[in-house]
Parts: structure tokens; sequence; C-alpha cells
């Protein structure tokens, strides 16, 4: 450890090794390592630590895997990576990305907002896990008589776990052109598998789920996870639907010449959720790197201030059925391969977003990775972040000496 080499930060002193390419945390000076209502960061030698993983998303934006992309990573209470890379479209006269650039979640809205949402309502006793959905949202047992036996089994632990037996994904935007034909249509969306017997990865499950959560609440996502999520923990950036005053510097997420016959830039990339009117369970948040870095370091703080550590702990291990998942409780967990990488740990959760986004979270090495991307633009058939992704984790954990 190298005291020349240490720069000081928010009372925080991180300390890099050009011999090792390490970075450490000088735990003396942490004299508030368990305040989660701050975030320390300092960037003095992140582009000396983290020159592999930079290259990578530099080469990945030159292949055109995606234009634009914005990272964060947090290690051990200290915000020890936050840039931007890339330019809003393949133009070279288009907007330059800044770390203050916000970007479409697309499912990392899921649990930023959704999960969140229903560990803040399970804790005051509103939200019954084992409960079957029916009994908050009728219309999802009237709907159908087919498999009426199955719905009526379906309780929200399995919306969260993807387990319900509901198909992934349904276009229902094609046929339902406003909120109140989409949501039928979802309540009565078929199971394909028996409830509590099949993990699959369900946009379907979310949709309804945020229906349930917002009538125990009695309150709209948007305006709930404002107030109990987003304020308390400081994520000034994060919103539903932006404002227009704040949508052209969005990067875009599509050139959308099938449905909209516009340009996607501020507004949410998710058909689905744009004719539900932008909040929905499975898509709809706007955030930036940084935001979503405040909400790993209170996640990693055990919840505090949103929620208990042992509702965090319940909502993060991962399910012991149905055989072969690695869902938790809207959470994913690395499975093999996996999108994380080859280093994060077994107790590690995370989530991916359609537009390009991620955020992995690993609670035994005190670490969060943001990446954020727009991998959509100009249309959703470039797939090459899958390799990009991983990659970029590994990158990042070989330079924190994080190697298995």
């Amino acid at each position: 450890m190298l005291a020349s080499n240490c720069p000081f930060a928010y009372g925080y002193q991180l300390c890099y090794n050009p011999i090792s390419s390490q970075i450490t945390v000088d735990r003396t000076l942490l004299n508030h390592e368990s305040d989660n209502s701050s975030l320390a960061g300092t960037f003095a030698r992140q582009d000396e630590v983290f020159p592999e993983a930079f290259r990578i998303l530099e080469d990945a934006i030159a292949a055109k895997s995606f234009p634009a992309c914005s990272i964060a990573v947090l290690h051990q209470g200290v915000l020890v990576a936050r840039k931007a890379f890339g330019r809003f479209t393949y133009d070279g006269s288009s907007e330059e990305v800044t770390p203050a650039s916000i970007f479409d979640l697309a499912s990392l809205t899921k649990v930023v907002a959704t999960t969140s949402v229903a560990m803040i309502l399970y804790e005051r006793g509103l939200l019954d896990l084992e409960a079957p959905v029916a009994a908050v949202v009728p219309e999802f047992l009237s709907a159908s008589t087919d498999d009426s036996e199955w719905r009526g089994k379906v309780t929200a632990h399995m919306l969260l776990a993807h387990s319900s037996g509901l198909a992934a994904h349904k276009k229902f935007y094609l046929d339902h052109k406003n909120r109140e034909s989409l949501l039928s249509a979802a309540f009565a969306s078929p199971l394909v598998a028996a409830p509590g017997t099949r993990a699959e990865y369900s946009d379907i499950g979310f949709i309804i789920l945020g229906v349930l959560l917002e009538r125990l609440s009695d309150e709209n996502l948007s305006a709930f996870c404002q107030r109990e999520i987003f304020g308390p923990l400081g994520m000034a950036q994060t919103t539903f639907n932006p404002s227009q005053a704040i949508q052209n510097d969005i990067p875009p997420t599509a050139d959308d010449r099938s449905f909209r016959h516009r340009i996607i830039q501020g507004e949410v990339q998710d058909e689905n959720a744009s004719v539900i009117g932008g909040v929905a369970g499975h898509a709809g948040l706007f955030s930036t790197a940084e935001d979503l870095a405040r909400f790993a370091h209170a996640t990693l703080g055990g919840g505090h201030p949103i929620v208990r550590r042992s509702t965090m702990e319940l909502f993060t291990r991962r399910e012991a059925a149905p055989d072969g998942t690695s869902r938790a409780l809207g959470w994913d967990t690395p499975s093999i391969p996996s999108q994380s990488g080859k280093y994060f740990s077994s107790r590690s959760f995370g989530h991916l977003g359609y537009t390009g986004t991620s955020l992995w979270i690993d609670p035994q090495r005190r670490l969060s990775v943001v990446m954020l991307t727009n991998r959509t633009w100009p249309d959703c058939r470039n797939d090459t972040i899958k390799g990009v992704r991983p990659a970029f984790h590994d990158a990042v954990m070989l330079a924190l000496g994080h190697v298995a």
C-alpha cells in the first residue's frame, strides 16, 4: 500500500498499488462505514486501476455493440469507478455520454422499483407472499376458466420468483391500445405450466405484480417509489416518465419503425409498458449509474433505510425450487455461465435489462457493478453485449483482486 498514491475523498482513503494493480481501502479513515445515507467516491486512479475493463467497453463501442455506456463500481463502501463512454448514437456528431446521463433501465425496474416496493409492503404486513394473487387481483382468476384450478394457486411469491407458470412475454400492445385493455389481456394470459413447477422469466408476471402492489398500497408505483425509495436514498435522477425538459438529454433506445413510428428517446422502450402509461411493474424506470450505485450501497448495508436486513436477505436468497432455478425473489443469482462473469460469489444477486443495462451485487465482497447501455439502438437485433458484459465484470474483479 503506497501512501503517496492514496487520494482522499469524503473521509475515505483509497490506495492504489501499481505493482499488483489493485485498489484497497484504508480502514483507519472509515469513520462512517455503516452510514448508508452518503456515498463516498474517488476516481483519480480509475484509469490506472481498470484499464482492461475500460478497454473492453471502448472496443465494444467501436464494434457497435452499443453506442453509449455508463458504469459505476462500488467497492467496500466507496465508489471507485464512475465513467461514461461513447455517444448517444453511432453518429459521430451526436451528444457525448457523461456520468450524469440517464438511461432507460428496462427490466432493472423489476428489482430497483417493483421488488423494493414488495419488500416494504411485506415488512408492513400488507403483502402476504403466500396469498393467492386472485385475492387482490380477482380479474386474474375470473379472466379464464380453462386453467382456473391452476390460477387460484398462483401466489405473489411465485410472481416474484418467476415460477407462476405464466409465459415470458406477449406483444399485447399490438391489439390493446390503452392501459385498461392491455392489463385485462395480461390478467387473462393463460398459464403454460403448473404453478411452482417451472422457473420461466416472465414480464407478464411482473405486470400483474405491479398492479397487485399498487392495490395493496393504494398508490401508483411511481409515487410510492419516489417517496419511499428514491427520495430516502438520494436517487435524485431516478424516475418513471422523465419530464420533457430532460428527454433530449437521455440516450435514445430505438428507431421504432413498426409500432410508434418515431425515435424513442426519453420514453420507455418497452412497448407494453408504453401502452400501460410508462409506469409498470416490469419496465419504465430511468436512472443514472451513480444513482444505482446508491441503491446498491443501501442493499449492501442490509437495506437501511428502506427495509430490515432480514427482509433483504429473504428476497435475495436463491430459491430452493423449482429444480434448476437461479431466481431469488425478484432478483436473479449467478448461474453457469452467467452475465455476471466468473468471479461473483455464490451469495451474489443481480438483474439485466433488455436495453442493455445490468446491476450485480456481491455482499461477500461488498461490491456492486452497474453497467448501462442503449444496445437496442437503432433496433434490438444486436445482442453482442452478451459477450461484453461478462468480460467487463471479470476485468473489474481481476482489477480488484477478487479471483476465485
